[in-house]
């Protein structure tokens, strides 16, 4: 089904996002030709190109024609870690950037234009945790979910919440649920009285190689049979298939070790 939040129209006249909803999720590898085989051996996904080139290299992952995801291409040299990140869709990405130095966090990238697609920033939250905020023109964001390989679910992976929830709030005016069981430090980022994203303390059981990060959720139609697959592609299973709170999930890295989870939604 294809995804509409709020009712601004895109210069495409597509539905944006709501400011602070979850609207893309993109991807840097060391080598983009063979990750872009892994990712469309796991999901199917078919290739646009070009795309935005500020950063380089860059394609947008497509299922039946609509955006779903991007991966693009580091520098060749720059032997950064390959992670999976959020962008958080804003209405002003120039005024998103000062809130988060206000605020706290750090800008590492922009704002700039991506072409005619939108303008981005790319920061890190007062923890640590890498995102990036979306302005969408011509782009608005993904434009289908709830099917087999696109992005579900988006949860922040912290040592507390308490340490960064009033950040992201300042920044988008999130409202928040606490997760009913007892001893647990996770909250669900509400706007608008919908579920957009999580936010997830795990203390000392952060990953040391990892810290803080966004985690992406990709749908799946059979958790135990994608992780099958991932192993067959290149890539790692890294926690096996399991009951979670959102369905059966299996949590995996690709080749180059970007990390992200594979969910059967609970129908």
């Amino acid at each position: 089904m294809t995804e509409v939040w709020g009712s601004p129209q895109s210069d495409t006249g597509e539905a944006r996002h709501t400011p602070g909803t979850p609207c893309w999720t993109s991807l840097l590898a060391h080598d983009l030709e063979s990750i872009k085989d892994f990712y469309s051996g796991l999901f199917g996904w078919a290739y646009y190109s070009p795309g935005p080139r500020q950063l380089g290299p860059y394609v947008r992952a497509t299922l039946d024609g609509r955006d779903v995801a991007g991966l693009g291409e580091l520098t060749p040299g720059r032997r950064l870690p390959t992670v999976w990140t959020t962008y958080l869709a804003s209405d002003d990405a120039d005024e998103a950037a000062e809130w988060i130095r206000c605020c706290g966090g750090t800008v590492g990238v922009g704002p700039l234009a991506a072409e005619d697609a939108g303008r981005l920033v790319i920061a890190s939250d007062p923890a640590g945790a890498p995102f990036g905020v979306w302005q969408g023109q011509r782009m608005p964001g993904a434009q289908l979910s709830g099917v087999p390989g696109t992005p579900v679910w988006h949860e922040l992976v912290t040592r507390r919440t308490a340490t960064v929830v009033k950040f992201y709030q300042a920044l988008f005016g999130y409202q928040t649920k606490r997760a009913e069981t007892p001893d647990t430090d996770h909250l669900t980022l509400h706007l608008d009285g919908r579920p957009v994203a999580g936010m997830r303390g795990v203390g000392a059981e952060l990953p040391r190689e990892r810290g803080p990060h966004w985690m992406t959720y990709f749908e799946v139609a059979d958790a135990e049979a994608a992780a099958a697959r991932v192993t067959g592609l290149g890539g790692r299973v890294l926690l096996p298939p399991r009951q979670g709170p959102g369905g059966d999930e299996t949590t995996v890295a690709d080749p180059e070790g970007a990390v992200f989870t594979l969910r059967r939604s609970a129908r």
